[in-house]
């Protein structure tokens, strides 16, 4: 899947009190990074999403994902979980799919005035459409009325 890049100043919160290293220690730095991986698998669990191994690292607001999920869906989930975080740029996602032949989704950034009709009426033509977006992105969305610009959307194929 690749990269994948957020607006690092949005999205949710995973740890109640983000850890902050000195950028001058790079000793205290070392510290900071596995309690940040660590907020980021935990929140992936916590979300119920499916993977068959998952290893999440971390070094400054970039997120490494290796391991081995079962569809690209699967993939596309995970890391948008951990992308639509605040404090999260780019999303490395080196994930492996067991049964790669699903096909990939598209992925749109919303925008101010955006809602999931009107990002529907652009990707399928047809604003009705809308719950395709929503079930696609669960369960990181839990009402298709919440959403926020700069949040990553999966935008599945019909």
């Amino acid at each position: 899947m690749g990269l994948l890049t957020f607006l690092k100043g949005v999205g949710e919160k995973v740890m109640n009190k983000e850890p902050q290293a000195p950028a001058n220690d790079p000793a205290k730095s070392a510290e900071v990074e596995p309690l940040r991986a660590g907020a980021l698998l935990n929140h992936v669990k916590q979300l119920g999403l499916r993977y068959n191994k998952l290893t999440v690292k971390t070094a400054g607001d970039t997120v490494v994902l290796e391991g081995e999920v079962q569809s690209h869906e699967d993939a596309e989930k995970i890391a948008l979980a951990v992308g639509n975080v605040d404090g999260v740029a780019t999303v490395d996602n080196r994930l492996t799919v067991a049964e790669p032949q699903q096909p990939q989704a598209q992925f749109h950034t919303v925008e101010s005035g955006d809602t999931l009709s009107k990002i529907s009426k652009k990707y399928y033509g047809d604003p009705m459409k809308y719950g395709v977006i929503f079930e696609a992105n669960k369960p990181m969305l839990k009402n298709p009325d919440l959403i926020y610009p700069g949040q990553v959307l999966r935008i599945p194929q019909l």
